[in-house]
Parts: structure tokens; sequence; C-alpha cells
């Protein structure tokens, strides 16, 4: 399944991703400076969220894009097996569970 995202999602995603990037950085910096655990933990959580937040944007303009072009792979070649798709979609939500 190729990657499509329009504009507007792409942009979100990216931004998440910018964010994540930051708040690593961050609880990089805070683990080299001896931060508080509880203050560093609250940040990975934060960037973990983030990545999250991501993922998910990225399998739900999947599966729009399946849903509204089902006919297709994905990627312009010919209809994929229900129950593989299915699978494969399951797979992608689970690496994020």
């Amino acid at each position: 399944m190729e990657l499509d995202l329009a504009a507007a999602e792409m942009k979100a995603v990216l931004n998440r991703l910018r964010r994540a990037q930051g708040q690593i950085a961050g609880v990089i910096r805070m683990i080299e400076e001896g931060r508080d655990c509880e203050e560093v933990v609250t940040q990975l959580a934060a960037a973990s969220r983030a990545l999250d937040r991501a993922g998910f944007a990225i399998i739900a303009s999947g599966l729009q894009q399946c849903l509204t072009d089902p006919g297709t792979d994905g990627a312009g070649g010919l209809k994929e097996d229900p129950e593989k798709m299915r699978a494969r979609l399951e797979k992608l939500f689970l690496s994020l569970a």
C-alpha cells in the first residue's frame, strides 16, 4: 500500500513527527542533565503519544484510500483479496498498540 497523503494530512503528520523529534531531543538533554525521573518520563510519554498519533493518522489515510477505491491494491494494481487487506491493516494497527 503506497503512502499518499493529502497536503493537509501530510502537514499534520509532519508537525506531529517534528514535535516528537523535539520532545525526544528534550528527553536526551534532561537525562544528560540528570533531571528528575518523573519529568523525564512525562516528556517521554508525550513523545510517544505524538508518534502514535502520527502513525494512526497515516493508517487512517490508508484506510480512507482503501474504502474510497476498493477496486485496487492502493498502488493502482489489481484488486487485493479482502482477507489479505484486513490482515495487513490489522498488523499495522497492532504495530502501534
